[in-house]
This record gives C-alpha cells, sequence and structure tokens, in this order.
C-alpha cells in the first residue's frame, strides 16, 4: 500500500495568527489525501500557548483522518517547552527528516 506522506515546514514565530493558518494548511492536506504529515520545525524560532494549542488541533485533524503526525527539526528551546507541556509524550518526534525517513518510512 503507497502512504501519501506530505512534510509542511514551519518558520518563524508559532503563534495564535501562525496556529490558525497551520490548523488551515493541516485541514487541506488532510483533505487532499495525506495518510502521514511530518512538521519540519527546524525554522520555528518561538512557540506561545496558542502555538501549542495549534499544534494539538492538527494532530487532532491528522488522527480524525486516521492519518498519522510527526515533528522533527525542533530547536533545544522548542524541545524544553514540549518537555514541561508534556507534549513529548504527544508528539514522536524526530532528529531530522532523515531520521523521519529512516524510522517511519522505510518500516511501512
Amino acid at each position: 500500500m503507497d502512504l501519501s506522506v506530505k512534510v509542511l515546514e514551519l518558520t518563524g514565530i508559532l503563534d495564535g495568527i501562525r496556529g490558525n493558518e497551520l490548523r488551515r494548511e493541516v485541514s487541506a492536506i488532510v483533505d487532499n489525501g495525506a495518510d502521514i504529515l511530518l512538521l519540519d520545525m527546524k525554522e520555528v524560532k518561538f512557540i506561545d500557548s496558542s502555538g501549542l494549542g495549534a499544534l494539538v488541533s492538527a494532530m487532532q485533524i491528522v488522527r480524525n483522518a486516521n492519518g498519522k503526525l510527526f515533528v522533527c527539526s525542533i530547536s533545544d528551546q522548542v524541545r524544553m517547552l514540549f518537555e514541561l507541556t508534556k507534549m513529548d509524550r504527544i508528539f514522536k518526534t524526530f532528529t531530522d527528516q532523515d531520521e523521519f525517513n529512516r524510522q517511519v518510512l522505510a518500516t511501512q
């Protein structure tokens, strides 16, 4: 079975405004039939509480469509935020897209 994989590269600050854009983008990606979504966050400098909420919403959107959402390339600051808010238990994270490809796509 061929899985449809989409990579979404996020940049800058993930706040309320960008979070709303993220929700719309994720909905569109899922509506277009993606089975797996990878959020590449190497260019994300900061996430506020609205941004965290948007990530959780994105996860719910993907799960409701029976898809999977993964995150890669998070900065040390974002990793610390994920750990403090227990988001690291919700999101499966990878060091970078190469690790994601080796661990997820190679096993499909």
